[in-house]
C-alpha cells in the first residue's frame, strides 16, 4: 500500500475515533458533573478539526511536482503542522480559563460511573497512540506524527481527570474541585504537547539536519557503488514524506566526464531502489586530485 494511502487511512481513524470520543466524553461529563471530562471532550474536539486539517495536508502535500513547483508539495505538510498547534493552543487555553473559573464556584461532586466511562477511553487513546505513530513511521509523516501525539496527550489528559475524580469521590465534600484541578494540569500538559509537536515542524521547514541515521545509510550505500571513492558532503531536507538529498561524490579524477556521469546515475538509481523514501537526488561529481597526479 502506499504510504500516502496509509496516511489518508490513519487520517480518517483519527476522525472517526475522535468524534465518537467527543460525543461520549461531553454526555458523560455533562451527567457526571465532571468539568475534566467535559474538558476533555474539547481537546477531542479539536482533535478532530485538526484531524481534518492533516487529512488536506496528506493529499496536497502529494501531489506532483508542477512547473511552480519542481520539489513538490511536500512543505505544506509542516505549515499544515502549525495550524494543528493552533488549534491545540486554544483548546489548552479555553480548558485552562474554564478550570480556574470552576474552581472558584462550588459544585456538586462527580459521579462515580464516570471512571468506567475514563478508564475505557484511556485503553483505547493509548491503542489509538500506538496505531497512528506506527504508520507516522512506516510514511515519515510529521503530521501523521503530530496526530499521534493528539491520541497520546488525550490518554494523559484523561489520567488526569480519572485522578482528579478518584480524589474527589475519595475525599468526598470538600473535595469536588479535584477534576477542575485535574483538567487545569491537563491543560498545561497540551501546552507542552504543542512544543513537541512544533518543534520537529520547525525544523523541516528550517532544513535542519535532524536524519543523521539516513546520512548513515546513504553513505553505506553509496560506498558499495562501483567507481565512489567516498562521499564528501551529504546534505537532507525533508518535503512531506520525502527527503531531498544533495550529494558531493568523489571519483577516480582520470575518468572522463561521460564516465563521472554515469557513475552519478547510477548512483542515483541505487540510491532511489534501495531508499523508496528518497525524492529528488542531486549529485556532484568531485575529482580525486590523488588519482590526477599519479
Amino acid at each position: 500500500m502506499p504510504n500516502t494511502e496509509k496516511a489518508i487511512k490513519a487520517t480518517y481513524f483519527s476522525i472517526i475515533g475522535n468524534t465518537l470520543l467527543a460525543l461520549i466524553k461531553g454526555i458523560t461529563g455533562y451527567f457526571g458533573n465532571s468539568y475534566a471530562m467535559i474538558a476533555d471532550a474539547i481537546e477531542s474536539t479539536a482533535d478532530v478539526f485538526a484531524s481534518f486539517l492533516l487529512l488536506f495536508g496528506i493529499k496536497y502535500s502529494n501531489k506532483p511536482a508542477d512547473e511552480n513547483h519542481p520539489y513538490g508539495h511536500g512543505r505544506a505538510e509542516p505549515l499544515v503542522t502549525f495550524l494543528v498547534v493552533g488549534f491545540l493552543i486554544t483548546s489548552a487555553t479555553v480548558i485552562a480559563y474554564e478550570s480556574i473559573q470552576n474552581i472558584q464556584t462550588p459544585h456538586e461532586l462527580p459521579r462515580p460511573f464516570t471512571l468506567f466511562v475514563l478508564g475505557a477511553i484511556i485503553l483505547w487513546k493509548e491503542i489509538s497512540f500506538q496505531i497512528v505513530m506506527k504508520k507516522s513511521i512506516e510514511t515519515n509523516s510529521s503530521s501523521l506524527k503530530a496526530d499521534a501525539w493528539h491520541h497520546r496527550s488525550d490518554a494523559i489528559t484523561s489520567v488526569a481527570a480519572f485522578i482528579g475524580i478518584s480524589i474527589a469521590l475519595y475525599f468526598g465534600k470538600g473535595y469536588e474541585s479535584a477534576d477542575d484541578w485535574a483538567a487545569l494540569l491537563a491543560s498545561g500538559f497540551i501546552l507542552y504537547n504543542c512544543y513537541k509537536i512544533f518543534r520537529p515542524a520547525l525544523g523541516e521547514i528550517m532544513d535542519e539536519h535532524l536524519y543523521q541515521d539516513l546520512e548513515v545509510e546513504i553513505k553505506r550505500i553509496s560506498h558499495s557503488v562501483e567507481g565512489v571513492i567516498c562521499i564528501e558532503k551529504c546534505f537532507i531536507r525533508k518535503a512531506g514524506m520525502k527527503y531531498h538529498v544533495d550529494l558531493h561524490v568523489m571519483v577516480d579524477g582520470n575518468k572522463s566526464v561521460k564516465e563521472g556521469h554515469d557513475i552519478a546515475h547510477h548512483l542515483k538509481d541505487t540510491l532511489r531502489k534501495k531508499l523508496i523514501e528518497l525524492g529528488h537526488v542531486l549529485i556532484h561529481i568531485e575529482p580525486n586530485f590523488e588519482s590526477i597526479e599519479r
